[in-house]
């Protein structure tokens, strides 16, 4: 079964006003993201993964404490990634959900404190990687780091939003600036209705 890059839920401009340009989103989405798909399939053809689902390659191929992950794993973790990603982020961010808020005020202690602790560990992710508000069963809502592909999945969590800090992520539009990239990203991008529906 080959895996497809998906569309976008929204045109390329879109995303224009809140601060993430047109070119942003056609190298990110239809380059970056592209690549990753065209190689997962690449490396998956006449192998055990072939036919499988791929929060079943990102699961099985994920290597705990490994200091590089496979080929398999970085590919099908990035698409996995990646596709979130573009569902989380949306023209008309509006409200925090009212069920969404109150879980942030309670694991948090207001949403201004998510939001710095956010911003704080996408910032301090040294190199590449992503800054995740995750479901950790019992425990809550937490704000997680990952380095390079690696996910919420793979720690057996459930990511609620997620934002790339891969340099091709924010280069053309924010340059070096990281920390504006991610409050803006907070501000002006995330669509909290869709945060909201993964709890």
């Amino acid at each position: 079964m080959a895996f497809t890059l998906p569309d976008l839920p929204y045109s390329h401009d879109a995303l224009s006003s809140g601060g993430m340009s047109r070119e942003t989103l056609e190298f990110h989405h239809d380059k970056h993201h592209k690549a990753y798909v065209d190689k997962l399939n690449e490396l998956i053809a006449g192998t055990e993964w072939e036919n499988a689902s791929l929060e079943e390659i990102v699961k099985g191929t994920y290597q705990e404490g490994a200091v590089a992950q496979n080929g398999i794993f970085n590919n099908a973790s990035q698409h996995w990634n990646h596709a979130q990603f573009w569902e989380m982020m949306g023209p008309n961010p509006g409200k925090i959900p009212g069920n969404l808020e109150a879980a942030l005020i309670e694991s948090f202690g207001s949403v201004a404190d998510f939001k710095k602790k956010f911003t704080e560990a996408g910032v301090g992710q040294f190199g590449s990687g992503w800054v995740w508000l995750v479901r950790n069963g019992q425990a809550g809502l937490e704000v997680t780091k990952t380095e390079n592909g690696v996910n919420p999945l793979c720690k057996g969590q459930t990511a609620l939003l997620g934002c790339d800090v891969w340099e091709h992520s924010y280069y053309i539009d924010f340059r070096n600036a990281r920390p504006k990239y991610l409050e803006n990203f907070l501000e002006n991008l995330v669509n909290w209705e869709n945060v909201a529906s993964r709890m």
